[in-house]
């Protein structure tokens, strides 16, 4: 699939500009394997990137203009980087703007260039085309100009770019995409970005995504509420153990021993968050020991937690979830992301993947009337240099 992404990205640009393009960028979306709503917890999260990809084709256009084509929304626009970067009305737009604001910010020196860029990473649907966007960008523009930029600078300028575009996103999406090594997943501090890989082989197994098609309008509200409570919850602790300095320090003994000194819905927040770092831990032990099976049960835990604790799943993830967990075919299944839509990932049988999907693509139609998309991945490398 890629290869015909990069094909005809590049075909396009030669008719578009009608040269060869200088440099090829890939760069891929990322799945969370588990640590949801952790990022802001001071806990650990374990993404990858994965093996869908925006494909970039650059050229310098040896003038202070850049023009920037969007294959796949059939549109384009032009910027003079001799003039102050504003936000625009188009919102794709902003992304790229925000991009090339950082670097200019940062003090980084470039000319204008010409560039196309197409994807087949799925729009909406939790898998962070954002992050592969700014990304992808940022280095090819590095590559194109030999600016020396690391991976870590890449990640955050893109995180940067992220918040000017007003969306206060974590590290996590630009940092795996950046990151990201076949077969790998990071276990990352999201407070120090200290950061380790640990062996992706799930052996008979296969990850496919299950796109609910929804996205209820809750999230924004809830997010903020959930920061919110997850804060009072720390304070709590905090006073009753001088020595916790954030989550990733407290037992879930310690917490129990205190749970009449918070109020009922902080109560489940806090242990939500403090089981699922435990989870993160016990998850990464799985996987250095193949215990895939152990790994998918853990999926089932975060989704229960998510859902009963947490409260941020909705009735179609749920339902996505009790009808895995009743399937032989399905070792564990998930939520994954911010919640109240979007998609579930799961860890199938080999062999079996057709037989499930047809099954619960019936289902999901019957129950709700909507239709179930999904999304084979593998786990794949990070944003990097293609050779034509």
């Amino acid at each position: 699939m890629n290869d015909i992404l990069i094909q005809n990205t590049t075909h396009f640009f030669k008719e578009k500009f009608g040269n060869q393009p200088q440099k090829v960028v890939l760069s891929p979306g990322r799945i969370n394997i588990i640590g949801e709503h952790i990022d802001y917890n001071d806990g650990y999260v374990l993404p990858a990137a994965i093996d869908k990809i925006i494909c970039f084709a650059f050229e310098k256009s040896n003038s202070k203009k850049s023009k920037i084509y969007a294959i796949d929304l059939n549109d384009e626009f032009e910027v003079d980087l001799t003039k102050e970067i504003q936000l625009s009305n188009v919102v794709w737009t902003n992304y790229i703007l925000g991009v090339i604001k950082q670097l200019q910010d940062n003090g980084f020196s470039f000319e204008g260039f010409n560039c196309v860029f197409s994807s087949n990473i799925p729009v909406g649907s939790g898998l962070s085309s954002s992050a592969a966007l700014e990304c992808g960008m940022i280095f090819g523009i590095a590559a194109l100009f030999n600016l020396t930029i690391n991976k870590v600078d890449i990640a955050l300028l893109g995180q940067k770019a992220e918040h000017w575009v007003g969306i206060n996103c974590g590290i996590m999406d630009q940092f795996s995409s950046v990151h990201g090594q076949e077969n790998k997943v990071i276990k990352l501090d999201c407070k120090t970005l200290e950061f380790e890989y640990h062996d992706a082989n799930f052996s008979d197994y296969v990850l496919v995504l299950f796109d609910s098609n929804v996205k209820h309008s809750l999230f924004t509200s809830e997010y903020n509420t959930r920061r919110k409570e997850c804060g009072e919850g720390l304070s709590i602790i905090k006073n009753h153990f001088t020595e916790i300095k954030s989550f990733r320090d407290c037992t879930e003994d310690q917490l129990l021993s205190i749970q009449d000194k918070m109020n009922a819905t902080v109560f489940k927040r806090v242990h939500y968050v403090v089981k699922e770092i435990n989870r993160v831990a016990q998850a990464c032990n799985a996987l250095d020991k193949g215990n895939i099976e152990l790994l998918g049960q853990l999926l089932f835990d975060t989704h229960d937690g998510l859902s009963n604790e947490y409260e941020v799943s909705c009735p179609e993830l749920d339902m996505l979830v009790a009808t895995a967990k009743d399937d032989d075919s399905i070792i564990g299944s998930r939520l994954m992301g911010g919640g109240f839509g979007g998609c579930t990932i799961n860890l199938i049988k080999k062999g079996e993947e057709n037989e499930v999907k047809n099954k619960f693509s019936s289902l999901y139609l019957d129950i709700f009337g909507i239709e179930l998309k999904f999304y084979d991945v593998k786990i794949a490398n990070g944003t990097s240099l293609y050779n034509l």
